[in-house]
């Protein structure tokens, strides 16, 4: 599964230049209120990519097939004015395009080489220092086949003294 981190890093750092930072998501967000974590500093615009976690049936033979959650997370520093007036409320649109350029960029996109992420939730919301966060959730079908490792049966050992 972590072929799809990193092929979904790969994948949105050579197509959205504009992307200062883009990571797998170990909590630097969270981090930026906390002065005892050592992180590097996050550089705006980011994007995190976490996967939060896959659920499996079983097909038998070994095999399974998942259903795997994709988390990415926009951030963007929104230090401009933007209220009525201010003459500056095209930043805002300017941050609804690069969230759609992301969404667009990943909706459909195979990360492994089997099933396609979908998007299956949105959520927005605004974090200290200025921050507003763009988190879409996504899901991607993808299989797992392990090899059959053969057990060798112990066999007991009895001794018997003939006197």
């Amino acid at each position: 599964m972590e072929s799809i981190l990193a092929n979904t890093i790969a994948h949105i750092a050579h197509e959205l230049p504009w992307t200062r930072t883009v990571d797998e998501d170990y909590g630097q967000l969270e981090a930026l209120d906390n002065d005892n974590l050592d992180m590097y500093p996050l550089t705006y615009p980011a994007v995190l990519i976490d996967l939060p976690g896959t659920d499996w049936t079983d097909t038998g033979d070994l095999t399974q097939r998942g259903t795997c959650e994709v988390r990415v997370r926009l951030i963007l520093d929104c230090y401009d004015d933007t209220h009525a007036g201010s003459h500056t409320t095209d930043r805002i649109m300017q941050r609804e395009e690069k969230r759609k350029a992301l969404h667009a960029l990943l909706q459909g996109y195979r990360p492994s080489g089997e099933g396609a992420l979908i998007r299956t939730r949105s959520r927005f919301f605004t974090f200290n220092h200025g921050i507003k966060v763009y988190e879409e959730t996504y899901t991607c079908a993808l299989s797992e086949a392990t090899r059959e490792t053969r057990t060798i049966a112990r066999t007991a050992l009895s001794v018997r003294l003939k006197t």
